[in-house]
């Protein structure tokens, strides 16, 4: 199967729960957990989910924007945001 389908089955897995572990959705696709951390992993790249804990949400649309416009704009910012702590940026 692509990396396309499998993100597109997993994501709608995602949707039809309240929460799902990476555990429970490779047991119910029968896919490798590995095989189904690394669509986990594209799918919150690209804005479509969050993580809260283990379990795994879909995000809404105000959600997923506010994400990717975090994300953009924290590269040019002087200080990062890590688990709502603010500190400075060493790198600069």
């Amino acid at each position: 199967m692509r990396e396309e389908d499998l993100d597109w089955l997993l994501y709608h897995r995602i949707a039809g729960q309240d929460g799902i572990t990476v555990d429970d959705l490779a047991a119910g696709t029968g896919y490798d957990p590995s095989i189904v951390s690394s669509s986990v992993e594209r799918l919150e790249r690209y804005h479509l989910i969050g993580k809260s804990g283990e379990l795994l949400r879909v995000l809404s649309i105000q959600d997923s924007l506010m994400s990717c416009k975090l994300k953009h704009a924290m590269e040019d910012l002087p200080f990062v945001i890590e688990n709502g702590v603010i500190k400075a940026r060493n790198d600069r």
